[in-house]
């Protein structure tokens, strides 16, 4: 932490370590073996028995910590472990020396020891801890440590005080690599007068053949005053090829300088930031960049009169970086992910920003992307984290066809935004406008979005704005730290967060969305993801948080907040003025007051020529989840349909799982009805089965309606599984595996192929394939639930009666069979169809008056056969495309209206638009050999077909 230090009075500080001592009472040289004693009374450890761990290195020359660190984190085989000695009290012997133990045999000396104890799984831990080594001890007083920053307005004065032990010892003090002072004296005192420039200072100390250096900074405000260009925004604005203008908005801040890789990180007053007159913005324009060239940098931001517990001086990289380098994360990115990262520069610390001139636009193959309508939307919930082993963009990329063959239209992924650490829910977020790298580059997440949308799948973000963690510039830049290490909460000065949530659901650094600063921000966020990545709509987590008038109270919380609905409504408005179809939806889970909020956000500008209206989550895991264990009680669904909520229009996301929920079929083989033992559900097979009738039961409700990943290969593994696979769901002192790293079932077992897992696979597909393609699931409805035999009722009147308008869905969710009523509406017609058959063969004349069901089982019956079952079927299996396999050219026997031809990844290479008449020639000779699927639509049918070019 960088201090203003003002005070010229002497004092004699030394360090005093509560957890660690040295045995023999004395402090040892490097050269001597030693044995060293933690206690671990007040530390993460005092509860805990199994064997301690160190993860440990050296300090060199009093400047460089954690040097030639044994082994790596949570390697128990290659980290040493402690003996204990009795009670709290735990030894680790230095052997045969200091130097020896840690393998350090260069010129240098070792100053102190740097050491965490842990538990043999890392769960419990101490905090950083030190101890100095060397009877010979040097004392920084003024600076306060070493790697201090002292601040001074220009031609002020400051002194240096350093004392040191054993007597006499040589100082030679440098600035900016002059020797501007020497002295022999166990106190050196020292005055700098008239600094002008900032200056890197190193005060080399040697007694007899022991030398310790300290290095600090004398930085000085020359701050000019000058108006902001117009037109720039917050953060960089590329100008041209070789300039871009850095602008940064921190309130109560009295000096900025930017340093950077185009400065050596030792910037002069030449990169002084401007300070705006009317404004609290601060300005740089940076000229002579080499265009294409990857630059980074950090703002070093000053206030030379803090408040108590905060920092004078705070090195962040820019709150709008769009991408960011982390000396934390990145040497975990793997380079198959990431390809080509670039280096974190070395010697600095924490997040740097990078900046690229004359960067290359990505050629979007798609510009013009229709999104589905929100009634029709099947949203596919997905953390990539999860999903695939590699964990990265290329995962979704290489599974193209596994989402469309779902017939999903829509993939919303969890926080993709640059968050803290690598694996993660991504709600940690610290950057919401970078890319987080863990996941791949920005071409490829690009690359990623225009697949989807050749395949007709929008492509939804979560973003988490309620809070954000501590790595946020943000939050750094105006904190509370009292400890001095770097990092705290808000202060009460801070301008984008408030110092307590206002709210009962706190998570990280509470937002006040009431404040200019943040709204900007948000407003920045949205704008930045729709117009670079072209994303279609945004899931707005926690937004029962953005109030400021619900703290420390629940029951604030879910009232009525007038603040939260004005706000959220304006954030709504502003993605839809760069957007018209952008999709807006909610994460509120509201009753009482706050469900009052979800219907006039339901209800919100709906009669608009593009209608509008806000999407709320709707959660219903636990009645869902009572049918799919079989249990006749608490098994009410009927709020899965946006008219039990008040809405005017489909606007709920109404979804039996999501990432936040227990999985159902985790708890259908726990606590399922095992009365029967001809279809136990605890039987994992027959658990499984179950799960297409609760497709049938929840998809076919007209509106947006959400799946959780892997619900329809019937994924049983529990949201507290932990990484070793182990379930673990106590919240006692080692804590749950709720946010743990998942195993990949579903792809190393071959789930695919298995016949009942594909089973359930296939009826969600065909359930998805007519909630959005037959226009009766945009109609009216009736749900009648609470038994283990629920019916939905869809019909939309208008539709003439020789079309699909009315469909009835019947479910068994008994452990046996049952006879249920079929109930038909008189005068529709006198046959039903049964809509899960593509043949269309499957019919049921109205006068039927019961059918039966077998357990687990349901029927879809319409009135009309579907066209997805007749005119599809027909025109698919008649349709030829020849030669095939062809080296040039190929035709099809049958009249088209648009053909599209996707490799094998998935990228749409080649299409014709228009209306072709059977045995047109189609030329393919410029692509490669290969495997290709031809997609091909006529007025009745779209069908996709493999074509190998030779």
């Amino acid at each position: 932490m960088k201090k203003l230090l003002l005070f010229t009075l002497l004092l004699s500080v030394f360090s005093t370590y509560a957890q660690l001592s040295w045995q023999a009472g004395t402090t040892p040289d490097d050269t001597d073996s030693a044995t060293l004693l933690f206690d671990k009374t007040g530390t993460g450890l005092e509860t805990y028995t199994g064997t301690i761990y160190a993860h440990t290195g050296v300090t060199i020359n009093d400047s460089a910590d954690w040097q030639n660190v044994i082994g790596s984190w949570g390697d128990n085989a290659a980290q040493p472990a402690l003996t204990l000695v009795s009670g709290n009290t735990y030894k680790l012997d230095l052997t045969p020396s200091i130097r020896s133990f840690y393998s350090y045999s260069d010129s240098g000396t070792v100053t102190a020891i740097n050491i965490v104890l842990r538990s043999d799984d890392g769960s419990q831990q101490t905090t950083d801890l030190s101890i100095d080594v060397g009877s010979f001890q040097v004392t920084m007083i003024n600076p306060g440590d070493s790697d201090d920053t002292v601040v001074v307005n220009y031609g002020a004065n400051t002194q240096i005080l350093v004392q040191n032990t054993n007597g006499n010892a040589d100082y030679e003090l440098k600035a900016n690599g002059t020797t501007i002072n020497t002295a022999n004296t166990s106190f050196y005192n020292y005055f700098i007068s008239n600094i002008t420039e900032n200056l890197d200072c190193e005060l080399i100390v040697t007694q007899g053949s022991a030398t310790v250096t300290k290095y600090f900074s004398i930085l000085v405000n020359n701050t000019q005053n000058q108006a902001i260009p117009s037109g720039l925004e917050n953060g960089i604005n590329y100008t041209s090829n070789t300039t871009a203008t850095l602008v940064l908005e921190a309130p109560g801040k009295d000096f900025v300088y930017v340093a950077g890789s185009f400065n050596g990180w030792n910037p002069d007053a030449n990169y002084a930031m401007k300070k705006d007159t009317t404004s609290d913005k601060f300005w740089l324009e940076l000229t002579g960049l080499t265009p294409n060239q990857i630059e980074t940098y950090q703002y070093w931001v000053v206030d030379q009169t803090p408040i108590a517990n905060s920092p004078a001086m705070v090195k962040t990289a820019d709150p709008f970086s769009t991408l960011v380098l982390s000396p934390y994360d990145d040497p975990y990115i793997p380079a198959n992910t990431y390809p080509n990262l670039p280096a974190y520069p070395a010697g600095q610390e924490r997040e740097v920003t990078v900046l690229q001139t004359g960067q290359d636009e990505y050629n979007w193959v798609v510009t013009d992307f229709e999104k589905p309508k929100k009634e029709d939307l099947v949203i596919y919930e997905v953390l990539i984290r999860d999903f695939d082993a590699d964990r990265n963009f290329e995962d979704l990329i290489d599974k193209i066809d596994y989402f469309k063959n779902l017939n999903i239209n829509a993939i919303q992924l969890m926080p993709v935004m640059e968050f803290e650490g690598n694996e993660s829910w991504g709600y940690n977020t610290s950057f919401h406008l970078a890319l987080d790298k863990f996941y791949g580059t920005e071409e490829k997440f690009k690359e990623f979005i225009d697949l989807c949308h050749q395949n007709d799948i929008a492509v939804i973000l979560d973003v988490a704005l309620n809070h954000a963690f501590g790595r946020n510039p943000m939050n750094r830049m105006w904190m509370n730290d009292p400890d001095g290490d770097g990092w705290g909460e808000p202060s009460t000065e801070n301008p984008y967060f408030n110092t307590t949530a206002m709210h009962s659901y706190s998570v990280g650094s509470d937002f006040n969305h009431q404040s200019s600063y943040t709204q900007y921000y948000v407003e920045r966020v949205v704008k930045h993801w729709i117009e670079e990545f072209k994303i279609d709509g945004f899931r707005w987590d926690l937004t029962k948080g953005f109030t400021q008038n619900a703290e420390g109270s629940e029951t604030n919380t879910n009232a009525y907040q007038a603040d939260r609905v004005a706000i959220l409504k304006d954030y709504a408005d502003y993605s839809w003025t760069l957007d018209e179809t952008h999709y807006v939806i909610f994460e509120h889970l509201g009753f009482g007051g706050s469900a009052q909020e979800e219907t006039e956000w339901a209800n919100y500008r709906l009669n608009e020529s593009v209608s509008k209206g806000i999407m709320l989550w709707g959660k219903l895991t636990e009645p869902y989840n009572q049918l799919t264990m079989g249990y006749n009680s608490d098994n009410n669904i009927d709020a899965m349909g946006h008219v039990n909520r008040g809405f005017d229009a489909p606007r709920l996301v109404g979804y039996a799982e999501s990432h936040d929920e227990e999985r159902l079929m985790y708890k259908n083989l726990q606590y399922g009805n095992a009365t029967n033992s001809a279809h136990n559900v605890t039987d994992l097979n027959t658990a499984i089965s179950r799960m297409s009738a609760l497709g049938a039961v929840s998809l076919t409700i007209p509106g947006p309606k959400m799946i959780w990943h892997f619900g329809e290969l019937g994924m049983e593994n529990s949201i507290y599984t932990c990484y070793n696979g182990s379930v673990n769901d106590t919240s006692g002192t080692d804590g749950d595996c709720k946010l743990d790293t998942k195993p990949q079932p579903q792809w190393a077992d071959n789930w695919e192929l298995d016949p009942v897992r594909s089973q359930v696979y296939s009826d969600w597909s065909r359930i998805n394939d007519l909630k959005i393609n037959e226009a009766v699931f945009e109609g009216d409805y009736t749900i009648t639930s609470g038994s283990l035999t629920p019916r939905i009722d869809i019909y939309d009147t208008s539709i003439p009666s020789t079309a699909l308008r009315n469909v009835i869905v019947l479910a068994n969710f008994d452990v046996v069979s049952q006879t249920v009523n079929t109930n038909f509406p008189s005068g529709v017609t006198n046959t039903w169809y049964d809509l899960m058959d593509e043949t269309g063969n499957t019919t049921i004349s109205n006068a039927t008056t019961t059918i039966t069901i077998p357990a687990g089982g349901f029927r879809i019956l319409g009135n009309q056969n579907t066209t997805l079952s007749t005119d599809a079927f027909e025109y698919a299996s008649t349709l030829s495309l020849y030669p095939n396999p062809t080296n040039n050219s190929f035709r099809l026997n049958k009249d088209v209206t648009s053909l599209k031809i996707f490799d094998v990844s998935g990228k749409l290479v080649q299409e014709y638009t228009g209306t072709y008449s059977k045995n047109t020639s189609f030329n393919v000779s410029q692509l490669a050999q290969g495997l290709y699927v031809v997609k091909i639509e006529s007025n009745t049918a779209s069908v996709s077909k493999r074509l190998i070019i030779n």
